[in-house]
């Protein structure tokens, strides 16, 4: 009990924890040659420690206790513990002395492995950057930047920002080129950083076009012997030679750069053998480029390479390698998998995640596009090479289809007929069209949706909306989604004027093709027929921010904010458009004249007719408009032309007969004159003008010209006057309902007709040498002669119309005032037989009709 320590309150009981014994320590047991040694006994015996300090069997280490207490320990055999200590001297300990453990670890000694109760490290020793060393590699890492960025900028589309960086790159690399020469240090220079900061200026050369520069650094790398591979960019020397449409050195330097291509790189030598046949194509050295593609289709065949072999046999003409090459075409393999795999498997869950994950990743989506060029080129190849290779379309796409058949690209042959009868469609033997198409019809799905919706197309533009609306209802139930059937749905109900069904149809096909413009300008045409403007401006506007250059989607912008009053931006619209469109630019006239900009009207309506001089509303609006600006030489080639135009429309001769009339030109004007009555001979309007532009110029044809101006209205009054008593007396028998009635009117008619009034101009002529009666001024004032001839001519003739204006600028005498300039002013004129009298100027607003009816 005398060794038996009781605790205190003063005592620390967890004192002694942090005391270590070395004899715990195993993390190097593997150096421990005593310990190695008894691992490698047979029983596993560490052999006997000889205790040198004496003592040490009975002498027992203070070992911390429960109670804080150290008190020493005294072993069953008597002998001491290892590492013991003994008279205050610790004894040595052969395992942990590498570990780097001292014997004169004293007892009660901190354990710290690390060294932290030394304090703090010392801060490392600041680098150095004087040397020559330390700024040549700070200026090779910002070299290599340079080079970086111009990279990136390419990448990002700014050329200019890529070539400044690749420029700048450039000049920093010389002056680390030069460091490293004035320093000695010639062997370090690094070769692989002038390369690539050389190979990008050249390429940012060429990707700014400026090729003369690009080849130039390009023909550095080549020559400088230290660069390996470097005569592999003899290829984009080509490609530059070949940009500039310098096709013999392009296939020289081609040539050059394949010699230097080890057989081993196969598909490198294919691409310069691709370029080399399509620079001989542009030389139209065909015999040349077949060689080149004959070699890659024995060697590595593709889908391009066996396209451009046909181009090639169709360009001499070659029927039956034409033949051979698309079979050869149809036999290259994609190497895509089957679309099958692709289908989900309803009672495997784990596997439909993986195919959901497939289904549009990176490497579906290259197979699919891989799938469409090779379909693309096949379809294309079929129809260039269908009407040489046979005697007829028919019997080469027959053969063509027969081909694809029995090929890999079996799917292909329903799509190549189809082809077929489009083909026939541009031809347009729409019969045997809808004889390959009405084929599909008990075929899958696709095709049969396919080739209802191009029946539908083709008996929509035949008219024939029964069949188009079959099979258009037939496309519906096999594809719902399809925007293009649903569209020709549309068209359908629109031809009905069912507007709201066919607005419908557009906004569905909108819904599953955000992109289908066709059904978008329906839409808008739709709302536009609906009075719904605000609407449509906004399909057109949405359309317009699709299809940018669109002429048409421009002119209905245009043509819609004139419906909504809009002239001025209407006229912007308009504006966007090339002025080169004639009814453009007629439009942009009409609207400069609502406006009131003459000038700027006639400067569009004169453009318009410089680009298609035939359209009589144009023609006839620069007409007025020298007319009406006082120059009436100008207008007459213009009713002239209109005259060509429209050779049995009398008032474009009328017309040109005033102009010369109001000129001055009266002889010219009364040649037009008896020109027209010659050919119209029944105008009225042309005899009266004949008969006071006769008797103003005091020739002698006026008195035939005023009998037969007579015998014509004559003519016209008594027809006239039947059709006037056969309407009275029939609204008179159906009043009294007497038969007497039609008879009495039939006695009128006869009693006119018997009784004509008596003609007051004689036969004899006219003496030239007496004054011109309608030139009289006593006429007006009430005065008359009856020895004149003027008192021979009817009242009739005396009201005939005349001019404002004297034709003889010498004569003082004055016209009647009842007479009226046919391209002035329009005033009152007398009544006459006629229903109206139509002046030359009325034939710019209507035709004349040949039978006049009672007002």
């Amino acid at each position: 009990m005398e060794n038996v320590h009781l605790a205190v309150e003063e005592d620390d009981l967890y004192s002694g924890y942090n005391d270590y014994n070395p004899a715990f320590e195993c993390e190097e047991l593997e150096n421990d040659v005593g310990f190695q040694q008894a691992v490698r006994t047979s029983y596993g015996r560490r052999p006997p420690m000889t205790a040198k300090i004496p003592g040490t069997a009975i002498g027992g280490r203070p070992l911390a206790s429960s109670f804080g207490s150290r008190v020493p320990m005294a072993s069953s055999l008597g002998r001491p513990m290892t590492g013991a200590v003994q008279d205050g001297a610790a004894r040595p300990m052969t395992a942990v002395t590498a570990a780097g453990f001292s014997s004169s670890l004293m007892r009660g000694s901190m354990f710290d492995p690390l060294g932290q109760s030394r304090g703090p490290a010392p801060p490392l020793e600041a680098k150095s950057e004087n040397t020559v060393e330390e700024k040549i590699k700070i200026m090779e890492k910002k070299v290599n930047d340079l080079v970086e960025e111009s990279c990136m900028a390419q990448i990002t589309g700014a050329l200019q920002l890529a070539l400044q960086k690749a420029k700048e790159a450039g000049r920093k690399e010389r002056v680390l080129v030069r460091q490293r020469e004035q320093s000695g240090n010639t062997e370090h220079i690094n070769i692989d950083l002038t390369y690539s900061v050389l190979f990008n200026l050249a390429n940012q050369y060429a990707n700014n076009e400026m090729y003369p520069e690009a080849l130039t650094t390009y023909q550095v790398i080549v020559k400088n012997k230290m660069f390996s591979n470097a005569g592999r960019l003899r290829v984009n020397m080509a490609n530059i030679y070949f940009k500039q449409k310098n096709y013999l050195k392009a296939i020289k330097f081609y040539r050059m750069a394949l010699d230097q291509i080890f057989a081993d790189h196969k598909e490198m030598r294919i691409k310069i053998m691709q370029n080399i046949g399509a620079v001989f194509v542009h030389l139209g050295q065909y015999s040349d480029a077949i060689t080149s593609f004959e070699h890659i289709m024995s060697e590595s065949p593709n889908i391009k390479t066996g396209y451009n072999l046909i181009l090639c046999y169709y360009a001499i003409r070659d029927r039956e390698r034409m033949k051979q090459a698309f079979q050869k075409l149809i036999s290259v393999p994609l190497g895509i998998d089957d679309e099958e795999k692709y289908i989900l498997a309803s009672d495997d869950p784990s596997s439909n995640m993986v195919i959901e994950a497939t289904r549009n990743d990176k490497l579906h989506q290259m197979e699919r596009n891989l799938k469409i060029q090779a379909e693309k080129y096949i379809m294309t190849a079929a129809k260039l090479i269908a009407p040489a290779i046979e005697t007829s379309f028919a019997s080469g796409f027959d053969w063509c289809v027969d081909m694809v058949k029995s090929s890999q690209y079996v799917e292909f042959a329903s799509d190549l007929e189809i082809n077929k009868a489009i083909t026939y469609i541009r031809q347009q033997d729409y019969n045997q069209a809808v004889e390959i198409l009405k084929t599909f019809e008990k075929k899958d799905s696709r095709v049969k949706g396919v080739a209802a919706t191009n029946l539908t197309s083709l008996y929509f533009l035949e008219k024939d909306y029964e069949q188009a609306e079959r099979y258009a209802d037939l496309a519906i139930n096999t594809d719902r989604y399809n925007p293009a059937v649903l569209v020709n749905k549309g068209n359908m109900v629109f031809v009905m004027k069912d507007y709201e069904r066919a607005a419908e149809f557009y906004k569905e096909a909108l819904r599953n093709d955000s992109s289908c413009t066709e059904a978008l300008y329906n839409l808008g045409l739709t709302y536009k027929r609906q009075s719904r403007l605000e609407e449509a401006l906004d399909c057109f506007l949405k359309l317009h921010a699709i299809l940018r250059n669109s002429f048409q989607v421009i002119y209905q912008l245009a043509d819609l904010y004139e419906m909504l009053e809009d002239p001025q931006q209407a006229i912007e619209w308009l504006m966007q458009v090339t002025p080169t469109d004639p009814h453009v630019l007629a439009k942009l006239g009409k609207l400069h004249d609502e406006e009131g900009d003459k000038s700027q009207a006639f400067q569009c309506y004169n453009e318009s007719f410089r680009y298609f001089p035939s359209n009589v509303d144009v023609i006839e609006w620069l007409g007025a408009h020298y007319v009406e600006t006082q120059f009436c030489e100008k207008a007459i080639q213009y009713f002239e032309r209109a005259a060509l135009i429209q050779p049995t429309q009398v008032k474009w001769q009328m017309l040109v007969a005033s102009c010369y009339r109001r000129s001055g030109n009266y002889q010219k004007a009364l040649e037009t004159y008896k020109e027209i009555h010659q050919r119209f001979p029944e105008n009225t309007d042309c005899l009266t003008l004949l008969v006071r532009l006769s008797a103003d110029m005091g020739l002698k044809e006026v008195q035939d010209f005023a009998t037969k101006l007579k015998k014509l209205e004559k003519m016209k009054e008594m027809k006239e006057q039947r059709v006037k008593s056969g309407r009275e007396s029939s609204a008179r028998g159906r009043r009294e309902g007497r038969e007497g009635g039609a008879g009495s009117a039939a006695v009128l008619s006869r009693s006119v007709l018997a009784s004509p009034k008596k003609s007051s101009i004689t036969e004899s002529p006219p003496d030239p040498k007496q004054s011109n009666p309608l030139l009289d001024p006593e006429r007006d004032s009430g005065r008359s002669s009856s020895g004149s001839k003027g008192e021979r001519l009817s009242a009739k003739m005396r009201s005939l119309p005349g001019s404002n204006e004297p034709y003889e600028a010498s004569s003082p005498k004055e016209l009647d005032a009842s007479y009226v300039d046919p391209l002035g002013p329009q005033m009152e004129r007398p009544k006459t037989g006629v229903k109206r009298l139509v002046d030359d100027d009325d034939f710019a607003d209507e035709e004349l009709v040949d039978e006049l009816l009672p007002e």
